[in-house]
């Protein structure tokens, strides 16, 4: 195996992990994004730079901030996390479906048809793949970013402002 794929592997899978154990939401979004920045390195190493470019901008730029946002205006008090008996029972739950899963997917993988030898893919250079996506979406591609811009302020005001009996709020 190439050590620059171990040493990617090992950083997104670390990254990810550190994210579902801290208990700062904050701080698991900034490892979450770190995780995406990985699986986008990944990409760059396999050889797909349209994907990873995407990956950087959809994933590590967008949603990321889209959620940084979620989580700085929908704060909760601390006593709201803090974890009793039944979040340590749920974790431990957790914890045995997540390895019931990862148990399926490898040995799905290793007896699937990615495991055998694989058969030549045609050359498309970026830019056919670019001018094949946004040629023809280009007009539907800036209606949805509009229509998510929008979105996301709504969000905003709605997070912000309180009920019709607080300041702020929708009469």
């Amino acid at each position: 195996m190439n050590a620059v794929l171990v040493l990617i592997a090992l950083a997104t899978v670390g990254t990810a992990v550190a994210a579902m154990s801290r208990r700062n939401l904050l701080h698991s979004v900034l490892l979450l994004t770190g995780s995406w920045a990985g699986v986008a390195a990944f990409y760059l190493w396999a050889g797909a730079e349209f994907v990873a470019f995407a990956q950087v901008l959809i994933y590590v730029g967008a949603i990321s901030m889209a959620l940084l946002f979620a989580v700085l205006l929908t704060r909760r008090s601390r006593v709201d996390l803090e974890p009793g008996p039944a979040s340590r029972g749920r974790a431990l739950y957790a914890i045995l479906a997540g390895g019931a899963v990862a148990g399926v997917l490898l040995s799905a993988v290793s007896r699937g048809p990615l495991a055998a030898a694989r058969s030549p893919t045609p050359a498309v250079t970026v830019s056919q793949l670019g001018n094949q996506l946004m040629g023809p979406y280009a007009a539907t591609l800036l209606v949805v970013g509009v229509l998510l811009t929008v979105a996301l302020i709504g969000a905003v005001v709605l997070a912000a402002g309180g009920g019709p009996d607080k300041p702020g709020g929708a009469s």
